[in-house]
């Protein structure tokens, strides 16, 4: 099921299954949001729980059983429950039910998906709290498509993604598998803009910690045009499209990372975005200001 809320500027649409924005389009009619060609990449703008990219051989354990986990944990994948979608926000919620902690992951949590706008921006808050009566471990992050190029008279030299500030990202090494390899590199010195090229993601993604920008967008060239996500809340932002001429660019704010190579099964190992105690709750915001 989709729910549609919009405004003067913008109308979004969320798909209860994953929690996802499907669709995003401005004033004029045009989509913002990668539309998930399958043959190229079938999602739109997923939500990454209870963990951020691979586990090591693809299981963790947990209170004395193995459970098999696909990248990016499961709620891209599973029904949320609509709980509002009228005036600026649509709202929609994930409970562990006896399903899920038997087959997929053995803690209670509530999970809460708001969608709000206020004129050509979206706030996304994602909001985990701890019903049961045994500490919470999660990770969480968001992982938003955004189509390129915005329109039939560019193309991919015509962008670069911009940081508010000079920065040297330090570039967290998690090729080839998509598990931390502990090495780390620079791929840009006091850069403030990264040119985007057919060729950057050949090798995959850039996981990026250590900045201090309070932004980072991906703008035409020569018109100002772009797509400005707020990342100065998030300890890792990650650049990713698929390899070849890219038809999408992911910015994607992480609060946690992916495992370690070699890091072993045990989830109380896991990184973590936060623990939660019963009864605490934590929350995170992702702001994507459209500037068109």
């Amino acid at each position: 099921m989709q729910a549609t809320i919009h405004n003067e500027f913008l109308t979004l649409t969320v798909d209860t299954h994953g929690a996802e924005a499907v669709s995003l389009k401005n004033a004029a009619g045009e989509e913002m949001l990668w539309q998930a060609d399958p043959a190229v990449w079938k999602r739109h703008a997923p939500i990454l729980f209870p963990w951020t990219g691979k586990l090591p051989g693809g299981t963790f354990e947990a209170k004395g059983k193995t459970y098999k986990g696909g990248q990016h944990g499961f709620a891209r994948d599973v029904e949320h429950t609509l709980l509002k979608a009228e005036g600026d926000t649509i709202q929609l919620e994930l409970r562990a039910d006896e399903a899920i902690k038997a087959e997929r992951f053995p803690f209670d949590f509530v999970l809460t998906s708001t969608f709000r706008l206020d004129g050509k921006t979206v706030h996304h808050t994602l909001t985990v709290r701890n019903p049961g009566t045994e500490e919470l471990r999660f990770g969480i992050g968001y992982h938003p498509a955004f189509n390129i190029p915005f329109d039939a008279q560019h193309t991919t030299t015509d962008y670069e993604f911009r940081f508010d500030q000079p920065e040297s990202p330090v570039i967290l090494d998690a090729r080839p598998n998509g598990l931390l390899s502990g090495k780390c590199y620079y791929q840009w010195k006091n850069q403030q803009a990264i040119p985007l090229t057919n060729d950057l993601f050949d090798n995959d993604s850039f996981c990026m910690a250590g900045l201090h920008s309070r932004t980072l967008g991906i703008y035409e060239k020569d018109t100002g045009r772009a797509v400005v996500c707020s990342i100065k809340d998030f300890p890792y932002t990650l650049l990713w499209s698929k390899p070849g001429v890219p038809q999408f660019v992911c910015i994607e704010p992480w609060n946690s990372l992916p495992s370690m190579e070699g890091s072993g099964t045990d989830w109380m190992k896991k990184p973590a975005a936060a623990i939660l105690a019963p009864g605490e709750e934590w929350s995170t915001t992702l702001t994507t200001r459209f500037v068109r």
